[in-house]
């Protein structure tokens, strides 16, 4: 019995001491940085087969972790995309998007940040938020709050040079985890602007120069549904859309198109690089063996197709993103793992409390990643989900459809009667061939009118705004 006794202390001195480590004290209770991008496609990365795209950090991110092949938003803009990143909640329940009144506290107090502060996490924020929360929301989810902003190039310091935007974001996020203890854990998420075009500027993509001659000798086929005879088989409001003005502004041109592409990428090849500083700088501080990153975007991406810029639409491009998932924790098996499980924007706010050991609020509709990167998954895990979005805007037309392992069907709300779409994306990934008029696809068109109707039905906003 002394004998036992004797060793029980001793094993608590050494789990004691031990506890002073950062890696050990967080055992259960892991640190967590989660990476946001905007407006990044899920195939601009070379772990996705491109070799000419040089992402040697976010690469490594996939070699370490897992890589979903199926990762989607519910909503592509970048408003009503946060706020579900935040919140677990689709936009038809969350209710923000631009134009809507602020993110109303019951949805604040059921974020990610919000929860995680709560349960004594030191949370932080840097770069773009995107999201009008109420007054006084932002305190109640973080503990520093630093939202970015500004010319990406940045204005000019003391001695006259230029810190782009990117890299004054992970500057900040470094200055967080100088911030943090070893005895409490931490969630940071930062939110690059990049590779967002810069509107305003008729440049588009203003990248660091230290990546000005990057790509030059690449050349990027333009799609195939970008060629003007494709465009012509449109309907006449999305011919004059938003995205067809943006078309105009980035990719009329043989010429400019390849600047514009090439500028997009080195964007993204700017973020590799601080995601390579955030990673190192965690090994530096003893934290990355602690350390759960997730890295994402907030909606993909038009590069061209069918005569489109920017996203909205649920087409593959403007829905499907990046999502990298690294828990250094996690079985060596578990470890440059390709998942194909349907993987959504609403899932991340779960996964991340599921993490942490924190209670996942009723009111998330999205659902914990946790069993899919244990390799896992539930035998009734999602096969579809709904899409939807209800921005009110002249020249973008609303739209909510649902996407299934095999079907894309989406219907235009503003319009009368609502011309729908149906497209097999398996055997015709660009979407080109319109099935909702194929006397074969009858049966499917119906079964997924219907379960439209029926999922929009379940995301009636909350009565609490």
């Amino acid at each position: 019995m002394l004998r036992c006794l004797v060793r029980c202390a001793f094993v608590a001195l050494i789990a004691t001491a031990l506890g002073c480590s950062g890696a050990r004290q967080h055992a259960v209770r892991p640190n967590l940085l989660i990476v946001v991008t905007d407006d990044q496609r899920w195939d601009s990365l070379g772990c996705m087969g491109d070799t000419r795209l040089r992402t040697p950090h976010l690469d490594q991110l996939a070699a370490d972790g897992v890589r979903f092949d199926q990762a989607f938003v519910t909503t592509a803009i970048c408003a009503a995309s946060r706020a579900s990143i935040l919140t677990g909640q689709y936009e038809g329940t969350h209710g923000y998007t631009f134009g809507t009144p602020p993110l109303g506290d019951a949805h604040v107090d059921a974020s990610y940040p919000a929860q995680l502060k709560r349960a004594g996490y030191r949370t932080g924020f840097i770069g773009k938020f995107g999201v009008n929360a109420a007054k006084g929301a932002t305190p109640r989810m973080f503990d520093v709050f630093e939202p970015l902003g500004g010319p990406p190039a940045g204005a000019a310091g003391p001695n006259g040079e230029r810190r782009h935007r990117c890299d004054r974001t992970a500057d900040r996020a470094l200055a967080f985890l100088d911030g943090c203890r070893t005895d409490q854990p931490w969630c940071l998420s930062v939110s690059f602007h990049e590779p967002h075009a810069d509107d305003g500027d008729p440049r588009q993509y203003v990248w660091p120069s230290a990546f000005d001659t990057l790509y030059e000798d690449v050349v990027f086929a333009p799609p195939a549904t970008m060629d003007p005879s494709f465009f012509a088989t449109l309907p006449e409001f999305l011919r004059r859309s938003e995205s067809r003005v943006r078309f105009g502004w980035r990719f009329d041109e043989a010429d400019k198109y390849q600047r514009m592409v090439r500028g997009y990428h080195r964007l993204i090849a700017a973020v590799d690089a601080n995601v390579g500083r955030l990673r190192a700088a965690l090994a530096a501080r003893g934290m990355a063996d602690d350390t759960i990153i997730v890295f994402t975007s907030d909606n993909g991406y038009f590069l061209g197709e069918r005569g489109f810029a920017d996203k909205w639409y649920a087409y593959e491009p403007s829905i499907r993103v990046p999502l990298l998932v690294v828990d250094p924790r996690a079985a060596k098996a578990r470890r440059g793992v390709r998942s194909a499980a349907m993987a959504l924007n609403v899932d991340l706010a779960p996964t991340l409390l599921d993490f942490a050991g924190v209670a996942i609020p009723a009111v998330h509709q999205g659902h914990s990643l946790r069993p899919v990167l244990a390799g896992d998954a539930p035998a009734d895990w999602r096969r579809s989900f709904f899409y939807e979005h209800r921005f009110v805007h002249a020249r973008i037309p609303r739209s909510e459809g649902v996407r299934t392992e095999q079907f894309t069907y989406l219907r235009w709300i503003d319009e009368t009667p609502a011309p729908e779409e149906l497209y097999d994306h398996v055997a015709d990934f660009a979407q080109v061939h319109n099935l909702a008029a194929d006397a074969a696809q009858a049966a499917t068109l119906a079964d997924l009118r219907a379960r439209c109707d029926a999922q929009r039905a379940t995301l009636a906003p909350s009565a609490t705004r």
